[in-house]
């Protein structure tokens, strides 16, 4: 009788070959959708990038919308996640709000292409059954950050007079945007962007009016 243990020690080996190669060909489709769109995204143009048959990517996937499914699911959940260690952990709703936009560029070093996907190809995923949860997660977000504006206002650390709804647009877009032309391999890291953006936020762009 073989031992179960020597089984599964056996065994190892394969299936992390195989995880792995499934996160490989995640990647890969990602930057696909990223770049191309998602219905501008074949299975076999993903095939075709990764170096094998299109018959063999459904070994490890059913169809382009698990691929992207469990890209985006990825990329929320980490994010929802690291909101609600920023609202646990914040001392006051400026840091609060520092913090969240430093954790969103943060993301864009894990997550780059899901999020341009995220914000390319939602409105269009929203409209199946399967990615009903992205209008959920949007509105989570949306909630988060207005938190903590009403948080601010309240504690006087934000102007009282700023609409929070249209607040928490620009910041996002602000933020989320810069995927589209942040460079991984450029002179400009994430934090120095993620510095710069929470200068302009909290400080502004005009020099303080001289007395």
């Amino acid at each position: 009788m073989v031992s179960t243990k020597r089984l599964s020690s056996r065994n190892r080996p394969a299936r992390e070959s195989g995880s792995e190669r499934r996160a490989e060909l995640l990647a890969i489709a990602a930057e696909l959708f990223a770049t191309r769109g998602f219905l501008a995204t074949t299975v076999r143009d993903i095939a075709d990038a990764a170096g094998i048959l299109s018959g063999s990517l459904y070994h490890h996937f059913d169809s382009k919308e698990s691929m992207v499914d469990e890209i985006l699911r990825a990329f929320l959940d980490d994010q929802r996640r690291t909101n609600e260690q920023v609202l646990r952990e914040a001392a006051d709703p400026r840091t609060a709000i520092t913090e969240l936009v430093r954790q969103s560029f943060a993301a864009m070093q894990k997550h780059r292409a899901a999020i341009a996907i995220f914000q390319n190809e939602s409105k269009y995923l929203e409209q199946l059954d399967r990615f009903d949860y992205l209008t959920q997660a949007a509105n989570d977000f949306e909630r988060t950050w207005t938190r903590v504006l009403q948080d601010g206002q309240r504690a006087g650390a934000f102007r009282a007079d700023l609409n929070v709804k249209l607040a928490y647009r620009f910041i996002r877009d602000m933020v989320w945007t810069t995927v589209h032309w942040y460079n991984p391999r450029g002179k400009l890291t994430a934090s120095a962007i993620a510095d710069q953006y929470v200068k302009i936020l909290c400080e502004g762009i005009a020099e303080p009016e001289k007395p």
